[in-house]
Formats: structure tokens, sequence, C-alpha cells
């Protein structure tokens, strides 16, 4: 499947379960569940909402197959480890609770060109892509690898150490290193400035660390994958 264009969009896509999850942890009170469908329909209260913290520890806590979207899941878990890292910007926590969104389905994972027959599992192959791509091609191929770089290193440092210790694969210096780089570069693209990107793309190549490092609190809690194959891209 070709890229796609992430945007920083994950609270526009709640379902009406979100709501009613929302109204089952927070509207006990008698009157307390109008109110609060009444405030969630408003961007700001939405927020102040989505920020408390019973709504997390519901999350995680709650047994059973819980009925929210991957969206609202991603964002609500995102948003309060972003801010116990000093993270307080929501579009920041947003636009890496849509990465999570996206990522957490297999194909999403692969880096596939316009024209070309077979995807690109490894970083030096979409390296190399960037050399002889076009201008589009070449800012969503930079914001792609830094995506992918945070995804595999916030959710899957355990698998990277381990395959850097017994296979002789990348570590997470790598990981780091290619994500801020490409995060950086594609912040300085004229593309991020027409999506309204630059700025969250700059502070993810500032934060790249301390955002991977949040993400680590909660990647037990967020996939369960088997062993990743072509999944996990190295240098070679």
């Amino acid at each position: 499947m070709w890229m796609k264009m992430i945007q920083p969009n994950c609270r526009v896509q709640f379902a009406a379960e979100d709501v009613d999850f929302v109204v089952s942890v927070l509207g006990r009170r008698p009157g307390s569940a109008d109110a609060l469908v009444r405030l969630l329909a408003d961007e700001e209260t939405r927020d102040e909402i989505l920020d408390d913290e019973a709504l997390f520890r519901a999350l995680l806590e709650r047994t059973g197959c819980l009925r929210v979207s991957t969206h609202f899941y991603f964002y609500v878990l995102v948003r309060h480890v972003f801010r116990r890292a000093g993270i307080e910007d929501r579009t920041v926590a947003d636009y890496v609770a849509e990465v999570l969104a996206e990522f957490a389905r297999a194909e999403r994972l692969r880096c596939v060109l316009p024209g070309q027959p077979h995807p690109l599992d490894y970083f030096f192959e979409m390296l190399t892509a960037l050399e002889n791509a076009d201008e589009r091609t070449r800012f969503l191929l930079r914001v792609h690898i830094g995506n992918h770089s945070l995804f595999l290193s916030g959710v899957f440092p355990e698998r990277i150490r381990f395959r850097a210790q017994k296979r002789g694969a990348p570590d997470l210096s790598y990981y780091v290193k290619i994500g801020r780089t490409q995060y950086r570069a594609a912040g300085d693209h004229h593309l991020a400035q027409r999506y309204e990107l630059s700025g969250l793309l700059h502070t993810l190549a500032e934060r790249f660390e301390t955002t991977r490092l949040a993400l680590n609190d909660i990647s037990d809690r967020l996939f369960s994958l088997g062993e990743p194959g072509p999944l996990l891209p190295t240098a070679g």
C-alpha cells in the first residue's frame, strides 16, 4: 500500500462507542451523562475531558474486549504518557497516536513507491530511493522513515536490542539518529508548510528520544505481534 500522509486527526475520528465509553467512566452522577455528551461536542472541553486520568486507567484496567475505536484508544494512552514526559502539545500526541493507529495494521508499515513492484523493507533501500524520488515522494518518504523509526524504537525496543546483540543488526541509536534526521529534513521541506506539519515535524526531531521513551512505557500494552521479520528494517 502506498504511503499515506498521516495527519494529527485522531480526535476528529472518534466514534459513537468512544462517547459511550467516556460516559460509562465519567458520567456516573445523575444528569452528568447528558452534560458530558454536550461537552464532548465542543473542541476545547473535549480535550480537557480526554485528559482525565480516569479514562487512562479505565483503558488499562477494564477486562474483556474494549468497545472503543483505535483512534480513541491510542490518543488517550499517548496523550497521558506524553504529558508525564513533559510533552504538552496535544497536536504532537494526536499525530503520534495516528501513527500508531495506522502502523498497528501491518500493511501500513510497508513502504511502497509509485511504479515499484516491491515494497522497500529496509531503511537503506528507503534512503537510496530518496536520491531519485520526485519532490512529493521525497517528502512523504522522509516522513515515513521518521514515523517508522519512532514506531519501531518506541514500541519494539527490546526486539531491536535483541537483534542488535544476537544478529549484529542496528541498535537503538541507529533508529534514533535516522528518525531524528528524517523528521528534521521533512520539517524543512516546503510541503511541510503546505500540510501545516513543519512545527510538528521539527518538534518530533528535537524530542525524538523523549517521545520514544514515553512510548516505551506503554509498548507492552499496545501490540502483541509475532517475530516481525521484514517489518523491522535494518541497514542491510
